[in-house]
């Protein structure tokens, strides 16, 4: 089975990142939704947003994750894009509301989301390698 790797681009008024997210089922559920408009919600140091996409929790999922992971908020339907401590973590941990499925992750800094404010339009859209 061959395993491939999807990029994005994430954009807000103030900047953009991109992510290299792995070969998942929500993976594969999102793609087919690229490119969306959603609006950006904060939470510590948190951005999630809906995507429209509903998904399984997957068996792997996670709620305690690096900073910088691409997160799947199946409660949501939204991606979530930790950079630092939410409202529940414990110190400084990256601690997601409920177990995520885990995507992937951002290819640059994460700590650039801190530039997002809540209610900022967000456009999610493949990168053609």
């Amino acid at each position: 089975m061959q395993m491939y790797s999807t990029r994005i681009r994430i954009s807000w008024p103030s900047g953009h990142l991109t992510a290299t997210l792995d070969d998942t089922p929500t993976t594969r559920a999102l793609a087919k939704e690229l490119p969306l408009v959603s609006v950006a919600r904060t939470w510590g140091e948190e951005v999630y947003f809906d995507t429209g996409v509903g998904v399984s929790r997957e068996t792997d999922a996670r709620q305690v994750v690096e900073p910088g992971t691409v997160a799947f908020w199946t409660d949501g339907d939204s991606l979530a894009l930790p950079y630092g401590p939410t409202p529940i973590s414990q110190g400084d941990e990256c601690r997601l509301a409920s177990p995520c499925n885990i995507l992937g992750r951002l290819d640059g800094d994460p700590r650039l989301l801190a530039t997002v404010r809540d209610g900022d339009p967000v456009r999610v859209e493949l990168i053609d390698d």
